[in-house]
C-alpha cells in the first residue's frame, strides 16, 4: 500500500511524530529520549490515536487473537504499526490487520499475563514498551524507569 492510504485513514495521521521520536532514540538512546517517545505516544493516545494490529487467524470458537512475537529472551510482544507503510516492511506477510485505539491497546496489554508487552513496528523505527513503560504512558505510574528497561526499550 501506498502513504495515500494513510490519508484516508485519519485515526494514523500524527504517527509520524512517534516514529520520529524512535528514530531519535535509535540515533541516541537517552532516557531523555524515551521520555519524550513515551509523552508522544501518550498525546496520540489521548487525541484518540491509533495503531494498526495484526491479528492471527480465527480460532474455531471465532475469537481473533493479537499476533505476538517472540523475542530471543522467550519473551511474547504483541505487535502494533504505526502506519500501513511500517506493516509492509514485516518479514512475514501479515494476513489481517485492523485498526484499534492506542488507549484501549495499551490497557488490553496490561490485562494479558502471557505477554510482556508490546512493540511498535518491530520490523523498523522500533520501540518496545514493556508493561512498567504502559504504566507510565497511561499515568498508572511515575516516571521512573528501571535500569534492565531503559537497556531493553529499543532494538
Amino acid at each position: 500500500m501506498s502513504g495515500n492510504k494513510e490519508q484516508i485513514d485519519v485515526s494514523l495521521i500524527g504517527n509520524d511524530k512517534i516514529e520520529e521520536a524512535i528514530v531519535n532514540i535509535q540515533k541516541e538512546p537517552t532516557e531523555e529520549n524515551l521520555v519524550r517517545a513515551l509523552s508522544i505516544v501518550r498525546h496520540r493516545m489521548n487525541d484518540k490515536g491509533q495503531l494498526i494490529i495484526a491479528v492471527e487467524p480465527p480460532l474455531p470458537d471465532g475469537k481473533l487473537n493479537l499476533k505476538v512475537i517472540k523475542t530471543e529472551d522467550g519473551q511474547m510482544w504483541w505487535i502494533a504499526y504505526t502506519s500501513f507503510d511500517e506493516e509492509l516492511k514485516g518479514a512475514d506477510n501479515i494476513k489481517s490487520t485492523f485498526l484499534t485505539d492506542i488507549d484501549k491497546l495499551l490497557h488490553s496489554a496490561l490485562q494479558v499475563d502471557e505477554i510482556s508487552g508490546i512493540i511498535i513496528n518491530p520490523w523498523n523505527k522500533t520501540l518496545m514498551i514493556d508493561k512498567e513503560l504502559i504504566k507510565i504512558i497511561i499515568g498508572l505510574s511515575l516516571i521512573h524507569i528501571s535500569e534492565p528497561t531503559r537497556r531493553s526499550y529499543i532494538s
